[in-house]
This record gives structure tokens, sequence and C-alpha cells, in this order.
């Protein structure tokens, strides 16, 4: 009896072991980009080549980002959850000739403030003293942090499908997020994967939704790891007290979509009774990722703002 339970037991264990080590899923970038059109595939593969990304290190943690450009003027852009330094090449591409453009990616950080951390030693490697930040959805939360902790390096913000500091998120995920150190990296890319493909992919109905499908499946097929997004998850429900944009004279600007999967209603009304005074533009039918699926109207959106302040 012994000996079957002891065997039993062997078993339990190698299964367990078994689904922590079962692999994540990887795709390579052609499959994974089957269904985008031939020269949106060609633009972004060739970006990577042309900007492949600049390496710093900050904290034990390695920073890549990426900085080109022309013009007096710099714009850092700061992704979400699910993203990583070149999400935002169609725009950066667009904006380059009359700007310097600088975007990065977040290592395995958990907080704000190492996030922050990691943020300031990119721009003191670069000489830069101040920035336009575009924050989007994660990187719209981090933008309204980073106005409260260096404001005097901040020309101007947007807040992209984002939300303010709240108790929702937290409370609304509070058992998923004890579980997730937990559950192993496969299946969590399985769930961001069918995420994905259930409310991701059909709202961005306006332009390009192929391209958010690929580029978010591609996160999920091994260009992001299982750390990474618990530290990310951990920023988004990391505390502060929002900044008074009007005391601090920064222009902002929010830009949201009617139909935003991945922020609900109630946090986006949130955002705006936060900064009463801040212009909003709403835009329809895009989803989450609209500088993917519509990037010349996102362009047109960001310069307008910085020309006028609407």
């Amino acid at each position: 009896m012994k000996k079957v339970l002891k065997i039993v037991l062997i078993v339990l264990v190698l299964i367990v072991v078994g689904i922590y080590v079962y692999p994540t899923p990887k795709k390579p970038f052609e499959e994974v980009y089957a269904r985008v059109d031939a020269e949106t595939r060609q633009s972004l593969q060739t970006f990577r080549q042309t900007h492949a990304p600049q390496t710093l290190e900050v904290g034990g943690k390695t920073w890549e980002y990426t900085i080109f450009g022309e013009g007096a003027e710099t714009v850092l852009f700061l992704h979400g959850m699910t993203g990583a330094y070149d999400i935002w090449w169609q725009v950066m591409e667009a904006l380059a000739p009359d700007y310097r453009v600088v975007s990065l990616t977040y290592p395995a950080v958990d907080s704000l403030a190492g996030m922050a951390e990691g943020v300031t030693a990119v721009l003191d490697a670069e000489n830069i003293p101040s920035v336009n930040l575009v924050g989007s959805s994660l990187g719209g939360y981090f933008t309204q942090y980073l106005l409260t902790v260096m404001p005097d390096r901040v020309e101007t913000a947007v807040f992209a499908n984002t939300f303010p500091p709240n108790d929702i998120i937290a409370e609304k995920n509070k058992k998923l997020g004890g579980l997730l150190p937990f559950i192993p990296e496969w299946a969590v890319m399985g769930v961001l994967v069918g995420n994905t493909e259930e409310s991701i992919y059909p709202a961005a109905a306006e332009g390009d939704g192929e391209l958010v499908r690929a580029y978010v499946l591609e996160q999920a097929y091994g260009r992001m790891s299982k750390a990474q997004f618990l530290a990310r998850y951990h920023a988004v429900i990391d505390p502060f007290d929002p900044p008074d944009v009007a005391a601090l004279g920064i222009p902002t600007m929010i830009i949201e979509a009617d139909n935003d999967p991945l922020v609900e209603e109630a946090l986006r009304e949130m955002l705006k009774e936060t900064y009463p005074e801040t212009a909003v533009h709403t835009l329809h039918a895009v989803g989450h990722f609209p500088y993917l699926n519509v990037p010349e109207m996102y362009t047109e959106l960001l310069v307008g703002f910085w020309e006028t302040g609407d």
C-alpha cells in the first residue's frame, strides 16, 4: 500500500512539474502576421531592422529603447501592458521629420516608481531635458504618475485609452491578481490569446484590425514574458494621488474610444472627472489600440494638440 501511495505521489509531482515546465507556444512572425497586408508587415520588419533598440541597465533591469528623428522637441511614447517600443512605429515615423521621438519597452519592473527611475535614466543618458508625453493604457496611467514626480521635465501630456488612480481595477482583479504568480506562463498567455480574439480584435472595427490582432498575439507568442506581464499588472494597480494639471500649467489631452474593451465606461468617465479642464477626443469603433489601426488619425490628433493645445 505504501509503495502504491509513493508511486501515486511521484506521478502527481511529475504532473504538477510538467504543467509548469510546459513551454509557452511560440509562433514565427510570418505566421502571426499572415493576415496583415504585405506592405504593413514589411514596414514593421524594416523598422525593427533600422531602429533596433539600444539597451540601458537601470537597477538591475535592462531597458530597451529607440530614439530618432529631427526637431527641437522630443516626444516620449509609453505603451500599455501588452506592448513594446515598436508598437508606436507608424506614428513615430510620421512624426520623425519634425520631432525627435523616443519609445521604450518596460522590463519586469513592478512599480511606477521603478518605471519612473528607468525613464529618467533613459532621458538622462540621451541628454533630453524635457518631453511631450504620450501614454496609452498602462502608459497613460504612468504618464499621470510622471506628472506628479517630474513635472519639470514634461511639456505636454496625453492620457490615451486609460484610467485615473482608482480602486475598481484592483478590486475586480483581486483574486486573479493573487493567483497570477502561481499560474504557468503558457496559461497566462493563453488567456491573452483568447481575450485578443474575443474582444480586442473585434473592437478594432475601423482601420487595420488585423494589425492589432497580430501585434497583441505576437506578445503572447513569446515576445512578452509572464514576469513582464505580472510586473505591469502591479504597476496598473499601484496607487498615487493624481496631479493637479491646472496648477502645474501643463497642457493635457485625453484620447478615448467609445468601444474600448479594456477600459470600461466608468473608468473613462472617472478620468474626465479627474481632469475636468482637459480636452477630450472620443474616437469611434477603434478599440483599445487606435495608434495601430488608425495611425494617420492618431498622428493628426497629436500634432493638432501640440500646435493648438486642443
